[in-house]
């Protein structure tokens, strides 16, 4: 009979491949649009434009709010898009689709790992996958495991790397 060590050992592993966003749940708002000749912020203008939008678009999506042309615009104006996208979007943030990119998957990252279920468990945090993870994910992950596990590995169940074991 063949035993499965692997299965024995006790390891939790974390997929962070998990987390990361698809292509089509970030879109961009480009604020330009709302602008007077795309440089140009009339309020009363601006305001109109935001009531009238249809934000369903983003409707469960992160959101990249940024302008592309040189404008000056004001800080409660990117606070009214971020308000108007509250109930709609799954997340938004002020930034271009990698910076989104990036800050979306973190956030799922806090949401996905639920630290309680790892206090002083030896953790494997995986290290292939058919699309590649950003180092900031794994330096998430490490920020929030670090404090409650027994260990900390990279890898495969089969091949770890150690990054931390408690003494």
């Amino acid at each position: 009979m063949i035993e499965n060590k692997i299965a024995k050992s006790g390891l939790k592993t974390i997929d962070l491949e998990k987390c990361l966003p698809k292509d089509q749940d970030i879109q961009v708002f480009d604020m330009k649009d709302f602008l007077f000749r795309g440089l140009l912020l009339k309020e009363k203008d601006f305001r109109e434009s935001v009531k009238t939008y249809d934000w369903n678009q983003y409707q469960n999506k992160a959101v990249a709010i940024y302008c592309s042309t040189d404008a000056i615009i004001p800080m409660w104006a990117c606070m009214l898009i971020a308000s108007a996208l509250e109930d709609i979007a799954d997340f938004y943030c002020f930034g271009n689709e990698e910076t989104t990119r990036s800050a979306y998957t973190l956030k799922r990252i806090n949401e996905y790992i639920d630290v309680a279920t790892y206090e002083n468990e030896r953790v494997i945090i995986k290290g292939c996958g058919s699309r590649p993870v950003p180092a900031e994910a794994y330096v998430e992950a490490t920020r929030l495991l670090r404090p409650v596990v027994k260990s900390l590995m990279f890898g495969e169940a089969c091949s770890t790397v150690p990054v931390y074991k408690r003494k």
